[in-house]
Order: C-alpha cells, then sequence, then structure tokens
C-alpha cells in the first residue's frame, strides 16, 4: 500500500513510493461523514472506550503527529471550535503545554459554551492554559507571544456541511494569513468531508490528520487541493469489521495483478479487435491518440473509421487499419457491400473527435451497438445526452461537463456532488460510469472507486482520448468493463505522475504513451520498484 504525498498547493496527491512510518498507508475504505460519527459510538462503546476516552486519543495523536513532522516548532497556534475538533484541540494543547512548548489557543467561541469539549477545555485551563477569543472586530488578539512557526486547525469538523458563517470565514482567512505550516484535524475547515466541495472558505493545510476513518471528500472535488499531505490515525477503532465502506479507493499497485502474463503462444488474435470511430474532419488527433493507447495497451488489432478528410492513420502509426464510414454506415443499414461489414470489432470506441455535424449523427447512430463491449466518450457522450437511452454494455467516460449534459444540469452542481452525480449518472445510463477529474470517480450501480492518482499536467487535450484507448484494449483482452475501467483509470493516472517527472506544465498526452505501454506489461511493478529503489 502506498501513502498520499502533495507536492504543493493546488496539486493533485501523489503517490510516495514507501510510507513515512509503520501503519502510515492509507487504506482503501472510504467514509462518509455520517458513518464515521456512527462508528465512533458503536465501536467506541463496544470496546468500553468512552467518548471522552476517543478525544484524549485523538488528542494524543495529534499531538505526535505534529512533532513528528515539525519537531522544531516551538510555538504553536491552535485555533478552536465547536464540537469535537474544539475538544481534540484543547487535548492537544494540554499536551503540548506539559512538553515545555509555547501554546496559545485562540476559540471561535467562549469557553464557557461548550459543551461535549468542555470537560477538555477546563483540562486545559487547570493545566495553565489560557483561552483568547478570536476579536469581535474579526482579528487575532494582538498577545504577547512570538508568532507561530506551526498552526492547528480545529474549528470544524467533518459534520460541516453548510456555508461557513461570516465571523468563521474571518477566522479561516486569519489562519491562511499566518506564515506558518497548518496541521488540519481530521479534515480542513471549511471543506465539505463526503463531497470535497469548499463551503465558501477553507483552510489551506499543510497536512490533514484524518482520525478514524478515511473521509471520501478528502481525495475528490476540491479536498486534493486542501488537504496538503494525507495521513489516518484510527484511533484504535476497527472499522474494517463495522460494515461496508461508501467507496474504496484504488491505485495501480492494487490493480496490477489483472494484468496476468500472456502465454507463449499468444497471437494477435487472443487479444481482441477494437474499432474506433470519430475523428471529424480537423479533429483526427483525438481518435489517433485513443488508438494509439489502444495499442500500447495490448489490443491485438486496431482500426480507426474517422472523416476521409483526415491523413490515413497508417502514415503516423502502420500498425493501424482504416475503415471507410460508408463500410459501417452500410453495415448498420443490413447491407453486405464490404467483406468488414459483418462486425469485424470485439469491442467498439465511439466519440473520440466525433463532432456535432451531420457527418457525425449517422455514424453515432450506426456505431451504437448491444452485442459488444463499447465505450462512449467526447462527444459519443453529446449525442447521447441528446437522445438519453439505457445500455448495459457499455463504459461512459464523461469529463463534468459532459457529465452535466448528460444529466440536464450545471456542471457546478456536478462537482458539488462527484459523488451523487457518478451514481445518478449509471442509474440513468447503465452500464459502467467513470467520472473524469480530481479523485476520478468509477461506479457500477452496486459499488463506487475512487482513483486518486494523476496530477495537474493532465489538464490539457487528448488526456481523455488515451484513457477511451486503454479501457477499449484491456476489455478486448478479456476483462470486464468495471475492472477495465478501475484498471484503465489507475494506469492512465499512474503513467501521468511517472511522464511528470520532467515537469507537468507542458506535458502532452502522448508524453504519456511510453508509460502507458510499461504500464500495461505484469512484470511493471518489480520494474518500476528496482528503478525507484535505484534513483
Amino acid at each position: 500500500m502506498m501513502q498520499i504525498n502533495r507536492k504543493g498547493a493546488g496539486s493533485l496527491p501523489q503517490l510516495r513510493t514507501e510510507p513515512s512510518h509503520p501503519g502510515a498507508a492509507l487504506p482503501e475504505a472510504l467514509w462518509r461523514t455520517d458513518q464515521i460519527r456512527r462508528a465512533e459510538v458503536e465501536l467506541a462503546g463496544a470496546a468500553g472506550i468512552s467518548l471522552h476516552d476517543l478525544m484524549e486519543r485523538a488528542g494524543s495523536a495529534l499531538f505526535d503527529h505534529a512533532r513528528r513532522y515539525w519537531p522544531e516548532a516551538r510555538h504553536w497556534w491552535i485555533f478552536t471550535g465547536p464540537g469535537n475538533n474544539g475538544g481534540d484541540g484543547f487535548v492537544l494543547a494540554r499536551l503540548a503545554l506539559a512538553a515545555g512548548l509555547s501554546v496559545r489557543v485562540i476559540a471561535a467561541r467562549d469557553p464557557s459554551a461548550l459543551k461535549g469539549e468542555a470537560h477538555s477545555a477546563a483540562a486545559f485551563a487547570a493545566a495553565g492554559g489560557v483561552v483568547e477569543r478570536f476579536a469581535d472586530d474579526h482579528r487575532i488578539p494582538a498577545g504577547t507571544s512570538p508568532g507561530p512557526d506551526l498552526v492547528i486547525d480545529a474549528l470544524l469538523g467533518s459534520g460541516t456541511h453548510r456555508p461557513l458563517s461570516p465571523a468563521m470565514t474571518e477566522i479561516v482567512a486569519a489562519i491562511n494569513a499566518l506564515p506558518a505550516p497548518v496541521l488540519a484535524v481530521d479534515l480542513p475547515s471549511g471543506l465539505d468531508g463526503d463531497t470535497g466541495q469548499v463551503l465558501g472558505a477553507v483552510v489551506q493545510a499543510t497536512r490533514t490528520l484524518c482520525l478514524v476513518g478515511l473521509k471520501q471528500g478528502l481525495l475528490t472535488g476540491q479536498g486534493p487541493s486542501w488537504c496538503g499531505e494525507l495521513d489516518l490515525h484510527p484511533l484504535g477503532l476497527a472499522l474494517a469489521d463495522w460494515q461496508a465502506p461508501a467507496a474504496r479507493r484504488i491505485d495501480y499497485p492494487g490493480l496490477a495483478p489483472l494484468l496476468t502474463p500472456r502465454p507463449r503462444s499468444a497471437h494477435k488474435g487472443h487479444h481482441g479487435r477494437v474499432l474506433l470511430v470519430g475523428g471529424n474532419q480537423g479533429m483526427g488527433g483525438a481518435i489517433l491518440l485513443a488508438a494509439m493507447a489502444c495499442l500500447r495497451s495490448g489490443a491485438g488489432l486496431v482500426r480507426l473509421c474517422q472523416h476521409p478528410a483526415n491523413p490515413a492513420a497508417s502514415l503516423t502509426q502502420p500498425e493501424l487499419m482504416g475503415l471507410p464510414a460508408s463500410v459501417l454506415l452500410s453495415a448498420a443499414s443490413g447491407e453486405a457491400c464490404h467483406p468488414l461489414a459483418p462486425a469485424w470489432e470485439s469491442v467498439r470506441v465511439l466519440g473520440p473527435g466525433l463532432g456535432r455535424d451531420e457527418w457525425a449523427r449517422p455514424l453515432f447512430e450506426a456505431a451504437l451497438c448491444r452485442d459488444l463491449p463499447l465505450v462512449l466518450d467526447a462527444d459519443g457522450l453529446n449525442w447521447l445526452a441528446q437522445g438519453p437511452r439505457h445500455q448495459d454494455n457499455w463504459v461512459l467516460t464523461p469529463h463534468p461537463a459532459e457529465a452535466a449534459r448528460l444529466l440536464g444540469c450545471s456542471v457546478a452542481e456536478v462537482e458539488a456532488d462527484r459523488f451523487a452525480a457518478v451514481v445518478s449518472l449509471q442509474a440513468r445510463y447503465g452500464g459502467v460510469v467513470l467520472l473524469k477529474g480530481a479523485g476520478t470517480l468509477i461506479a457500477d450501480g452496486q459499488q463506487i472507486w475512487l482513483c486518486h492518482e494523476g496530477n495537474p499536467g493532465m489538464a490539457g487535450g487528448g488526456m481523455g482520448d488515451l484513457l477511451s484507448g486503454i479501457i477499449a484494449a484491456l476489455l478486448a483482452q478479456g476483462l470486464g468493463a468495471r475492472d477495465a475501467a478501475c484498471l484503465g483509470a489507475v494506469i492512465h493516472g499512474e503513467a501521468a505522475d511517472l511522464a511528470a517527472a520532467e515537469g507537468e506544465r507542458g506535458m502532452l498526452a502522448s508524453d504519456l504513451l511510453p508509460w502507458i505501454r510499461l504500464l500495461a506489461n505484469p512484470d511493471t511493478p518489480d520494474r518500476l520498484r528496482r528503478r525507484w529503489q535505484n534513483s
């Protein structure tokens, strides 16, 4: 298992090849915040652990975490709010005070108004600690202590799902203005732990120590941009034995075993035939990228059906074959005018560069099928949005704008709750749905998977076309739709992470092709491990 590591503000989580310390690797299970709240009550009760003891454990875990990553920090500013997060902050403050550190606690609420966390605040005060209120004029109290070399965000917990109040927004802004690293308790204040949506304002964390279970919103939507480096402490509660998680995290090392070795007697006919349909006039690059990724992912034979004005694909890549659009149209109408009129292919890809003009419309209808695995992407999805239908043989791969068209809503609504969006897409259209973006989501009607691999260098033309080709090649080689979508997503993201070694900005989709080939081979994990160890 690998741990998430963040390079800098605004970037997606990256993979670190070795955990930073024993037990630091993140689990696969992802949870909703309501599940975590129930688990805390049920599992702690079953283990004879009081909620006060659980708060003590949380504060102790945070203290150890802060000392581990900022051992030189001597001046800690701890911002506390109402609820359990504030209580965790008071426990942390008491422990830091006992360790001889300079501790300043700035509370969003008068400690006399505290409820569940009142005991922890009282214990801090009994130990000689002083609590300051965030000033009514929305400024941090002047105080007399030095500036912070570590800030702790213990303002709001995972139960926050509404926009922050004006007062809390001011506190968040004050934290973000401090020139010191920030450790967020459980999740950055202002981030929805279920969706990854920013609730008006959010703390920019350097690290986040997630407690009990990994909240799903930290890994998708805006979550990866704000949580910093992400770690988990279960506080002694065994969620794995409790109930099914809301989603599961996937990565390349976990899914690489799906790539079984080929027998020595293998030939091209054993690895599937893929027909890609798209490439309208002036958009031949999209279908060519998809086809190249398909070849590099191991498909036996690949054929393109594109606009006749485009150069023949074989001029760019001799291994690619062509199919005139007229043949596909004739086959769809029942005419037998060509030896390839009966379905030659075992998998179809429909949409890269297809366009939305009168040349594309009949080709879209002709290429739709129910008797072959089908990957639908790009303008194929836009045509589908105009005539919705439900099929179980396809993999749909929308980005947020395409998802919004398919659902008849805005992009903002899709991004506000990506989990709800991917579930709605799958329910409406069937098959397997892969919602691209920061924290790609895959749903098959039974389970949701989250791929956190990848980086901002993927924000460029042609990246989605590569993914379509990878998934189609995996389908052609015998994987089911769910496995092909999940494995395709992690190959795509891991290839981008490897290609980004030379920089994210300016990375091209075609830069991923050599890495896709490397990752599509079953012995790659061993070779990559040796490469990582020698680097």
